[in-house]
């Protein structure tokens, strides 16, 4: 299993193989935690509806280039990638 940083805390078992893969938010929970940091503690659901912001929100970083000052991230990538299936949402 894999445990955090520093050797300490938890131990996740590996699933035996032909397992089906557990869900894509368990999996970066998983990534997160073997990267050292705690547990993801963000409810994540379903998106609602998507409204865009005002003309003058559009494109803040091409505006302000060190903007968001002080997210310094993770540095952990989503295991499940970012593509777009095209399908439209539900």
């Amino acid at each position: 299993g894999a445990t955090p940083l520093g050797g300490g805390g938890f131990s996740r078992p590996t699933p035996p193989p032909g397992a089906p893969a557990p869900p894509p938010r368990d999996r970066y929970a998983a990534a997160v935690g073997d990267a050292g940091h705690g547990d993801i503690t963000t409810e994540i659901v379903e998106a609602g509806p998507f409204y865009y912001a005002e003309p003058y929100h559009q494109q803040y970083l091409a505006k302000v280039p060190n903007g968001y000052c002080g997210l310094g991230g993770t540095g952990v990538s989503c295991p499940i990638g970012t593509a777009v299936s095209g399908e439209p949402a539900p």
